[in-house]
């Protein structure tokens, strides 16, 4: 993490600043030291309060750029303790902020402090993308001068392939998740609405808080089809697999109506406590991690599903751009991340048909446990001078039959 200002000082954990003079001692000079990134002046600084800022800038990506309930409550953490920060350090004003305040925030983040462990470099990454959003909304607003956070880069979290379940993994936490709980109507409920649950999490790609967010006109069984409503009010509509469709046809036959029994108005919730009201993403993730302990199933979630449904879609041949179309990604460099090799799902076996299937050149071989064969073209050979002190290479003899003795037949040379 460094800045274009510091160079190489971020990577060492940054100069400390006396916020109460600039550098070269002349009040004259604080002007210009929060553009540059160095000291600043006194810590009130000119410009707006940042809570003020921070405030409205929150109504704005609530409001305005119409972000999910949970982004906006991540923003609402992040900046809370970017805020923290500054007035700790005597900063009240986002005026007073330079590059060298915000390469030292990301710093802390990273190593932590007395009141806070230190963060991963991706989530140091996402709290530095609201900061950088914050200022640039200042800037824009005229609160500031300029955005002093614009130069400042947060280190590149490395590329991994997200976590997913195997296909066998996946059916045994279903097949959990519908088994009896009881025998009496609130456990039959329950198992029948964990099942339905589990089958539209998986069978769909639908994010926890998409799942428990739909209302009954959502879901059209008929056509095996379901409206899902994601980041940003962005809608679509996706898919129902036979199982899925299954499932939801006897919960809401046979589950919901028992939730909602002696409830006046039970609202257009799809998923429903027993209470009768909508259920929450904290019960939804109760009812997975229930049949993922009964399935002896570890490291399984609600967005691993979303993952495993990703997964084995591209591992069975399905094309980036749809599966981008079904998850609700803007962007298919997003869903790209799933094309990263997977050992636990990616086998060889696997990858000698794909490649057998699709590769216009290759031809196929007789394999273990295979009966089909594909005779290949007959290839001409013409003959070869053989190097001095070499027999010529015959019909018989394999490819590289020439390497002997450390000689390298031409053919191995091409």
């Amino acid at each position: 993490m460094m800045t274009t200002a510091e160079g190489g000082d971020a990577r060492r954990g940054g100069p400390t600043y006396d916020h109460a003079r600039t550098a070269a001692g002349d009040p004259a000079d604080e002007s210009t030291d929060v553009a540059s990134g160095g000291p600043v002046g006194d810590g009130a600084g000119e410009g707006a309060d940042a809570g003020q800022v921070i405030a409205r800038y929150l109504d704005h990506v609530d409001g305005e750029r119409g972000l999910a309930r949970n982004s906006v409550l991540a923003y609402r953490r992040d900046l809370r303790r970017y805020q923290e920060h500054l007035s700790g350090r005597g900063i009240r004003s986002l005026g007073a902020v330079g590059e060298a305040q915000i390469a030292q925030f990301a710093i802390t983040l990273r190593t932590g402090d007395e009141s806070h462990p230190p963060l991963a470099a991706a989530s140091v990454a996402r709290m530095l993308v609201a900061v950088r959003s914050l200022h640039r909304y200042a800037a824009r607003e005229g609160d500031v001068s300029a955005d002093v956070a614009g130069l400042v880069r947060p280190a590149a979290p490395p590329r991994r392939p997200p976590r997913a379940l195997t296909v066998d993994q996946v059916t045994a936490l279903i097949l959990q998740a519908g088994a009896a709980t009881g025998e009496d109507q609130t456990g039959l409920a329950r198992r029948l609405r964990s099942a339905a649950l589990l089958e539209l999490l998986y069978g769909t790609g639908a994010r926890i808080s998409e799942a428990v967010g739909l209302d009954l006109d959502d879901l059209d069984l008929d056509e095996s089809v379901v409206r899902l409503r994601g980041k940003g009010g962005r809608g679509r509509v996706v898919p129902l697999g036979r199982y899925a469709v299954i499932a939801l046809e006897r919960y809401l036959r046979g589950g919901r109506p028992l939730l909602v029994a002696g409830v006046g108005d039970a609202g257009p919730a799809v998923f429903v406590s027993r209470r009768g009201t909508r259920l929450s993403r904290q019960s939804a993730w109760s009812a997975l991690r229930a049949a993922a302990d009964a399935a002896g199933v570890t490291g399984a979630s609600p967005h691993v599903l979303r993952h495993s449904f990703a997964a084995h879609l591209l591992d069975r041949g399905a094309d980036v751009r749809v599966v981008q179309e079904l998850l609700g990604h803007a962007s298919v460099s997003t869903t790209q991340i799933y094309t990263l090799t997977n050992t636990d799902l990616t086998t060889m076996d696997h990858l000698r048909e794909v490649y057998t299937s699709s590769h216009p050149r290759a031809v196929p071989c007789p394999c273990p446990g295979t009966t089909a064969t594909v005779t290949a073209p007959a290839v001409t050979r013409l003959p070869v001078p053989a190097p001095v002190g070499e027999r010529p290479i015959g019909d018989g003899d394999p490819i590289g039959a020439g390497d002997r003795d450390g000689a390298r037949s031409p053919e191995a040379g091409a």
